[in-house]
């Protein structure tokens, strides 16, 4: 298995870490970071880039010693300068970095202070109330990860949809060749687009002459062979990901996929409804008095059943059963639908590339518009506007609106949500924007009743729009911040704001379940990626995932409207 961007990604990230924890150049540091982000958003693989001596420093932020060093991991599978570094530090320190709240710094000053350098020393140090010892820890830290250890304890290995979504297309193509295929997909909560997963579930059809098993259980990325069958296999591949491989006749394919996709609550219910019409549903097929009636088509099971097909989004027994025997499932949102992104940055604040070269890049997408939304002057770690330079910025977007044909540059900003929740740019600038996306970047420890009246307060103010990343959360690293949603779902139903469903795989923010009582409360939701590349504006489609998992359909997305239609929305 080739080497994949996250993986390259995750080395060049953890290898900031340590050499920000020995207090490296904070240049150096950054430099690390972009070029992560620069690789986890890029389209093609680096393995491909690699073996075509494409160059590398022609990528945003990839200078040449990066360049060689991405080089030697796709050759190699590691780096050596990260080896090196991980030798001279103490083996424990990688996992304590994982802990939410504890950045390089903090992991510092817990080995300077009190010579932590493992979760157990961690444990060993709350026990012991030591940590109150320890410069910046004050109590609600201190709180925050005692929780987050033990919650540690008890949870299972998950990996970002992200990184197992690229896993398993990779699967797809490699298995593609093998003899007696006739068809092969995803199931799992890959397919229903689920935010973390455990592990990868693949189904195919076969002819009953067939070497995909061989195929299968011999590839040079299966670490180890779990089990080996006709019919099923399993392996832990070398990323530590364990895939499941089922192969059935074409006639039972349909009915294969429907029961290994699952969800198991909504499998169970529809066996239970099943067994209410005199039917029985398993992997094999749909069956009524013991005579099998369907199977080769995932339709077939919701036909027999008088139902409407259930979008493998929606498996999860949230209702979507007796919705479907009603006949009034919502018809959901698809990528093709969206017509420009509300969310991107460029070279003014953190992005890698220019407002020209996003609305370039946006046109060949196929979409009417983008909002450039610069980070404002509060977040100096991305390089926020001040006044001078956010004039400066839309001054260049009118000329380029001038200039450029078939794309508009909307207007906007992300403007950070102070703690007393006022705006961080002056009116006289924000009523030059087309719209503002308003977002909480620090102060996140705040109470439940402090964070939500926060952000409220924000919501009130005339030149709101957006609400960006509405719980902030970073899926495996950082907890949502403590807000009351509900209040937040109908102060914005109440003062027409918008909520954002961020699509960058980190954040999925909206979750599935707040999408849903938006789209109850009629409250409208931007889908858009928080580009920080043109690269990353191709991760839309993991918005879409979310939200179809919401029940959004179309309606109930703003950007799925074409420039004048959405200009009359900002309006309102």
């Amino acid at each position: 298995m080739r080497v994949t961007n996250r993986q390259i990604a995750d080395i060049f990230n953890e290898t900031a870490d340590l050499i920000d924890i020995d207090g490296e150049n904070p240049f150096r540091v950054r430099a690390y970071r972009n070029a992560a982000r620069t690789i986890l958003s890029h389209p093609r693989n680096m393995a491909d880039l690699v073996e075509e001596q494409f160059d590398l420093t022609s990528l945003k932020g990839i200078g040449r010693e990066l360049a060689k060093k991405i080089t030697e991991i796709v050759q190699t599978g590691k780096l050596s300068y990260l080896e090196k570094l991980k030798r001279i530090h103490p083996p424990g320190i990688e996992k304590l970095l994982k802990i939410p709240g504890l950045g390089p710094r903090r992991v510092r000053l817990l080995h300077e202070f009190l010579h932590i350098n493992s979760l157990h020393d961690l444990e060993n140090a709350l026990r012991q109330d030591k940590l109150q010892s320890v410069p910046s820890f004050g109590p609600k830290l201190i709180e925050m990860i005692e929780k987050e250890l033990k919650k540690r304890r008890y949870e299972e290995k998950r990996y970002p949809l992200s990184e197992a979504d690229s896993v398993s297309r990779w699967l797809l193509e490699t298995l593609c060749s093998a003899k007696g295929l006739i068809e092969i997909e995803v199931a799992g909560s890959i397919r229903r687009r689920s935010e973390t997963v455990h592990d990868i579930d693949i189904v195919a059809a076969a002819e009953t002459e067939n070497d995909i098993m061989e195929h299968f259980t011999t590839l040079p990325e299966a670490e180890r062979v779990l089990m080996k069958g006709p019919t099923r296999s399993s392996v832990i591949l070398i990323n530590g990901i364990t895939v499941d491989l089922r192969v059935v006749p074409a006639e039972n394919f349909g009915a294969a996929l429907h029961h290994f996709t699952g969800s198991k609550a909504h499998n169970i219910a529809l066996r239970k409804l099943a067994i209410t019409k005199e039917m029985k549903i398993n992997e094999y097929g749909i069956y009524k008095k013991g005579k099998r009636i369907g199977g080769e088509k995932e339709e077939d099971i919701y036909k027999k059943l008088d139902m409407d097909y259930i979008a493998p989004e929606l498996r999860e027994n949230r209702g979507e059963i007796v919705v479907a025997q009603q006949h009034r499932l919502p018809s959901l949102v698809s990528e093709e639908e969206i017509q420009g992104d509300l969310h991107i940055h460029t070279t003014y604040s953190d992005g890698t590339n220019t407002i020209r070269e996003m609305a370039l890049r946006a046109k060949e997408k196929g979409y009417e518009y983008i909002a450039v939304t610069d980070h404002t002057r509060h977040l100096a770690v991305a390089h926020g506007l001040d006044e001078k330079k956010a004039k400066k910025q839309l001054e260049e977007i009118d000329r380029l609106n001038e200039e450029l044909q078939g794309i508009t540059i909307l207007k906007s900003a992300e403007v950070d949500i102070l703690e007393d929740g006022s705006l961080d740019l002056p009116e006289s600038i924000l009523k030059e924007l087309d719209l503002t996306v308003c977002a909480v970047h620090f102060k996140f420890d705040l109470s439940q009743q402090a964070q939500t009246k926060r952000i409220l307060k924000a919501m009130e103010h005339p030149f709101f729009t957006i609400l960006g990343h509405p719980t902030g959360r970073l899926i495996g690293l950082r907890d949502p911040y403590d807000i009351d949603m509900e209040a937040i779902i109908h102060a914005a139903a109440q003062c027409g704001c918008i909520l954002e469903l961020n699509a960058q795989p980190d954040r999925l923010d909206l979750n599935d379940i707040h999408c849903k009582m938006a789209k109850e409360a009629g409250v409208p939701i931007a889908i858009s990626t928080d580009a920080h590349s043109v690269n990353d504006l191709d991760l839309m489609h993991y918005g879409i995932g979310q939200a179809r998992r919401g029940w959004l359909g179309k309606e109930n997305v703003v950007n799925t409207r074409g420039l004048k239609e959405l200009k009359k929305v900002l309006k309102k």
